[in-house]
């Protein structure tokens, strides 16, 4: 507002100074004479002052005519005017309109509309470098693969786009999967634009996808020098790729250069467990136990782990349980609050067998913290201290469901890999993979039933060693397992339809015929017949249940002696119930056993 009032003033200042001017003039001033063809013409200042100005107008206006006539005339020669000039202002003006109108379309996703408004803007705009990278984009969202690759290719010819067009083929490959063209590419554009970070991440991740380890040294010493990645996670990633060529020059047989770069990647990242692992199996092979026992140690004292134990243990490979516990104190003392720790010293009694000393590392972590190997340690202490046999299948029971615990797992999609791999497998993200629990329930244990693990741990069922020994005596093989009984097939159900419990066939119970006798067979104190391992025989009185009693089949017929009462028929049911002490038996997860094989 104030360079609005000062304009305004300076307008009135000029006015009144040009108006006093003229006044002063007009009663001060000497008269203008001109004679022109014998005539003479008087005028007075403010006259002449008139006449200059109609005399400088005229004379512009005359030079007007005149370059108007000279533009006319260069207009019929063919040269270039301002009525082309005037054409090609109006072409650039529709150019960038729809220029403007197509980018606005690419980020709306209509890839139809974009491609039509950088066709118009390729034919109103001589500017290839704008209407390429248009058309390229429309492309692009429209889906046409092929159109955008040539556009690219376009590009390539063009000094100012080249980076843009090897850029957008490399995006094209990598959405086709090819990362070797991917690769190659990306090595191009980095030689272009070295400092551009986008490409900086997509060559890295590209060359340890292709296990260029040295290539990626090189990408991640850039970044560092430029300022793209903090000191520390530079310093780790290095460590890692240091790790991962000296395993690879380790599998080439050359053992000096692996274990020099192993040293090196353990020194930039102490905490970095295969590294330590790796450096100090290279101290063990120059027989230095005493800088690998230091080593592990520091690498304990960060994140225990049980490689750091394993390579441990390697260091004395011949040593006595008791010697190996002692031994072992100067790993553990350097994290002894950690659950690691602990599982690691109640692994140590147990393989002493000091089963006191066991339970008193583990603690309550199987109860606070149950995981598969927690339990399994719980189970194997109450079996050394002499436990019933139900308390052991209880821990095992446990077992079957619990966490199995810290594993590698991916902090960016929560992959779980069997083994430490700089690069994850499924999302192929470079440094991602944590030693933690997983996050979720799906990634927990997957194991057996824990069946095939009772025999080790409980040892043979008592009672059926019992059974096999008065079998001997007898002088009898012991009887065969009855076949489990099998669900009828159910009845047809129509289409659209639930099936119910009714639609299958009642069930029966296996019976069959026996005749009275004196002698006292094996039954049990119901007086049922001996059932097959892991079955109780028992009487069914006719108002128990609404089990329906059937024979096995037809028996041959038996002749009364005459006059004598037809014998009355005793029916026996074997009930399948569990042994005492035992957990109920789980069809969805104890093996079907077949004839000839023991049950429990």
């Amino acid at each position: 507002m104030l360079l609005t009032l000062l304009k305004v003033t300076f307008f009135f200042a000029v006015v009144l100074a040009a108006a006093l001017g003229a006044m002063y003039l007009a009663e001060h001033g000497e008269p203008l004479l001109i004679q022109f063809n014998g005539v003479e013409y008087t005028l007075g200042p403010v006259q002449a002052a008139i006449a200059a100005l109609v005399a400088l107008f005229l004379a512009w206006l005359a030079v007007q005519i005149l370059r108007l006539a000279l533009a006319f005339l260069r207009f019929l020669a063919g040269d270039r005017t301002a009525i082309h000039r005037y054409f090609d202002r109006t072409r650039e003006r529709r150019g960038y309109q729809a220029l403007a109108e197509g980018m606005l379309a690419v980020a709306s996703g209509e890839g139809r509309l974009a491609q039509d408004h950088a066709k118009r803007a390729a034919r109103y705009l001589d500017q290839p470098h704008l209407t390429n990278l248009l058309a390229a984009q429309a492309a692009e969202t429209a889906g046409d693969a092929t159109h955008a690759e040539q556009v690219y290719r376009e590009m390539l010819t063009d000094n100012r786009t080249r980076f843009v067009g090897i850029r957008g083929l490399m995006q094209q490959r990598l959405a086709m999967g090819d990362t070797s063209t991917a690769l190659r590419l990306a090595e191009k554009a980095y030689a272009i634009k070295p400092t551009n970070a986008g490409l900086q991440d997509t060559l890295l991740t590209l060359q340890t996808r292709a296990h260029d380890w040295k290539g990626a040294r090189s990408t991640l010493k850039d970044k560092r020098r430029q300022g793209a990645l903090p000191k520390d996670v530079a310093i780790r990633r290095d460590a890692v790729l240091a790790l991962q060529e000296a395993s690879e020059v380790l599998a080439h047989g050359n053992s000096i250069s692996a274990r020099e770069a192993a040293i090196s990647a353990n020194k930039a990242s102490p905490d970095l467990v295969p590294a330590a692992v790796l450096a100090a199996r290279s101290y063990l092979a120059q027989k230095d136990t005493r800088n690998a026992s230091r080593l592990l140690q520091k690498a304990w004292g960060a994140q225990p782990h049980p490689s750091l134990a394993a390579a441990y243990a390697e260091i004395v490979p011949d040593e006595t349980p008791a010697q190996r516990m002692r031994r072992f104190e100067d790993l553990i003392r350097q994290n002894p609050d950690h659950e690691e720790s602990r599982l690691l010293r109640a692994e140590l009694a147990l393989a002493a067998e000091d089963f006191p000393a066991a339970r008193r590392a583990l603690g309550d972590l199987a109860e606070t913290h149950p995981t598969v190997r927690s339990i399994a340690i719980m189970a194997a202490v109450e079996r050394g201290s002499g436990a019933d046999d139900s308390v052991v299948r209880g821990w095992l029971a446990r077992a079957m469901n619990a966490s199995r615990g810290p594993q590698w797992v991916c902090d960016n999609c929560h992959n779980i890999m069997p083994e430490w791999s700089p690069v994850c497998d499924s999302c192929h993200s470079f440094d991602t993979l944590t030693w933690r629990e997983p996050p979720v329930a799906s990634r927990m244990a997957t194991a057996g039933n824990g069946i095939e693990m009772l025999p080790l741990i409980v040892g043979r069922p008592q009672h059926a060693a019992e059974d096999a020994d008065a079998a001997a005596v007898a002088g009898v093989s012991p009887p065969l397992p009855a076949p489990k009984p099998q669900r009828p097939a159910p009845r047809p159900v129509q289409p659209g339809m639930i099936e119910r419990d009714s639609d299958y066939e009642p069930s029966s119970t296996v019976t069959h015929r026996e005749k009275p006798s004196g002698r006292k067979s094996r039954r049990g104190a119901s007086g049922a017949e001996p059932s097959a391992p892991g079955m109780i025989g028992a009487a069914a009185p006719a108002s128990e249940g609404p089990a329906t009693v059937a024979e096995a089949g037809p028996q041959p017929p038996v002749d009364p002696a005459p006059g004598a009462a037809e014998p009355p028929t005793v029916v026996t049911v074997e009930v399948i119930e569990p042994a005492a002490g035992e957990p109920p038996v789980r069809p969805d997860v104890e093996p079907v056993t077949s004839p000839g094989q023991e049950m429990r």
